[in-house]
């Protein structure tokens, strides 16, 4: 369908593509993999024709169309919701308003004139084109996109300018999922879902009739939607024909290949090296030393791959702590008219590995922000275990870093916050890929990525032994994150996570406590079970 060839890219000394191809077949289900940085918002850019390459081609036929969601920037209003995913269907809507222009048209029209006739045959056509949208059945996909992804009957009503960003993406996804393009470009479309609406989507693209290329830092979203993985990295592309859990297998099965490859090659030339030098002085074995350092001079060397930079990441060993870490007691919570919790009891015990999950806007960050004692409430009380010592993770934590510092300043300002002369600032920001002169580098210029890392940076420096963390992984590749995961599945404390990542979470978690509008429960499972659960739920009634 779509055909890359010895496409190249470079922005100055970096080199982005290197002479990169490959292929986009129909009904292609590809994940783009890599770490940030390495080209993965840029090659969808330029499929989109909005970026330039320096040479190769990009060969895509006329008939193939592309539909891109972007990770954020999308907001619209002046429409009610209806309206505003009903413009998906914008082809449809302007021959339905040709035909009803021509129709009263027709009524001031001589029935026997040449022009009427030739107008009948138009709208005939019309008719006939309007048919292959299945108008009939518009109002129903409008309604059910719109369920699917979260939103309510009442929300159709609204003006869309009313919706936060989270909502305006998932918007941005009903127009392009019902315009159904020849591809779907897809750059990290679980961002501002909640596990529920997730869910839905997986299902809904494990039957979309084109093809796909996403981005996604969610594996498990990956290993149930794709069938093909390209791996960018350093300039390369590899291509994979599997999902994440089949691209990773045989990834590290090519580089063991590899190394196995590298190693023999390396003994068999020093054993060459040996042999000539061993006999370089013999005349009678001359023609042989000759023949065998001709062949060394031709032998083509196996080079292995550079490996990119990872994380090291490890919270600092927890304090003792209480029995009792957090209660709650008949807490009341609201903005102005909107109720958020209404007589919450609720009790967090040591060791507890909690994912506080629903879907958005049911109040999960708020719990985070009551518990971590950030967020006043109305009524109720809050009480805190003797020995509780709280590190949390704001969901925009990223955003509070001071653009005038520097990340070094940043980290320095925390560990004098925290009176931990013994911390080692330089050494903490170096564990999290900053390097050298990257520390001098201001907050106000860091990518999404850098500053999530920054802001974990400052976790480090505190020792506490529960970790509140609001999700933590936003802009965090799949690499970082499974070191994060790592990190807090040795950490020894309490944990309490919003996030809607259950690939991140089912490792972590041994309990999930629901929140939604009418109120919280709480079961003893992972992630997965619990929408199992879910869904068991739902088809019994």
């Amino acid at each position: 369908m779509i055909s890359i060839i010895d496409l190249s890219l470079r922005y100055g000394p970096k080199i982005v593509f290197n002479r990169i191809s490959t292929v986009i077949g129909a009904r292609d289900r590809i994940g783009l993999v890599g770490s940030n940085g390495s080209g993965k918002s840029t090659f969808l850019k330029l499929l989109l024709e909005r970026e330039e390459f320096d040479s190769g081609e990009i060969e895509k036929p006329d008939y193939v169309s592309l539909g891109y969601l972007p990770q954020d920037g999308i907001e619209v209003s002046g429409k009610t919701l209806y309206e505003e995913i009903e413009s998906a269907f914008e082809d449809a809507l302007e021959l339905q308003a040709k035909i009803d222009t021509a129709d009263a048209e027709m009524a001031e029209m001589d029935t026997s004139s040449e022009e009427y006739f030739d107008l009948i045959d138009q709208i005939g056509a019309w008719e006939h084109k309007l048919e292959e949208h299945e108008p009939a059945k518009m109002k129903s996909r409008i309604e059910r996109m719109a369920l699917g992804l979260g939103f309510s009957m009442a929300d159709l009503q609204r003006d869309t300018g009313e919706f936060s960003g989270g909502w305006q993406m998932r918007i941005a996804l009903a127009k392009l999922l019902l315009q159904e393009p020849s591809l779907l470009l897809l750059d990290e479309p679980t961002n501002h879902l909640d596990i529920l609406s997730q869910n839905w989507l997986e299902g809904y693209l494990q039957r979309y009739e084109g093809s796909i290329i996403v981005i996604s830092h969610d594996r498990a979203f990956l290993n149930t939607i794709t069938n093909r993985t390209i791996h960018l990295s350093m300039g390369n592309l590899t291509s994979y024909n599997g999902n994440y859990a089949f691209y990773i297998k045989e990834e590290a099965d090519r580089k063991a290949q590899l190394r196995k490859a590298y190693d023999n090659q390396k003994k068999e030339i020093q054993r060459q090296k040996d042999f000539i030098n061993r006999f370089r002085s013999n005349v009678k074995k001359a023609a042989m030393v000759q023949s065998r350092i001709k062949a060394l001079e031709k032998i083509e060397l196996i080079e292995l791959p550079k490996e990119e930079k990872k994380i090291f990441f490890r919270f600092p060993p927890p304090p003792p702590g209480s029995a009792k870490v957090i209660e709650l007691d008949d807490l009341h919570k609201s903005y102005g008219d909107l109720v958020v919790y209404e007589g919450l009891n609720f009790r967090i015990e040591k060791g507890d590995r909690l994912a506080i999950v629903g879907v958005n806007g049911a109040g999960k960050s708020t719990l985070a922000r009551i518990l971590a004692g950030v967020e006043p409430f109305q009524q109720g009380e809050r009480t805190v275990g003797v020995n509780t010592v709280i590190g949390y993770f704001a969901q925009h934590q990223a955003e509070e870093l001071d653009p005038a510092l520097t990340a070094l300043e940043e980290v320095e300002k925390a560990s004098a916050e925290a009176g931990n002369e013994e911390s080692n600032p330089r050494g903490i920001l170096g564990a999290l890929l900053f390097r050298g002169d990257d520390v001098f580098k201001k907050c106000s210029v860091l990518s999404g990525g850098e500053r999530n890392r920054l802001a974990l940076a400052k976790m480090l420096i505190r020792s506490t032994n529960t970790l509140i963390l609001d999700e933590p992984t936003n802009h965090l590749d799949i690499r970082s994150k499974e070191i994060l995961q790592d990190a807090i599945k040795e950490f020894s404390g309490t944990v309490i996570l919003v996030s809607h990542d259950r690939d991140f979470l089912d490792p972590i978690v041994n309990k999930v406590l629901e929140v939604s509008k009418t109120g919280t429960r709480l079961l003893t499972c992972n992630v997965s079970e619990y929408i199992e659960r879910i869904q068991s739920e739902a088809v019994a009634v």
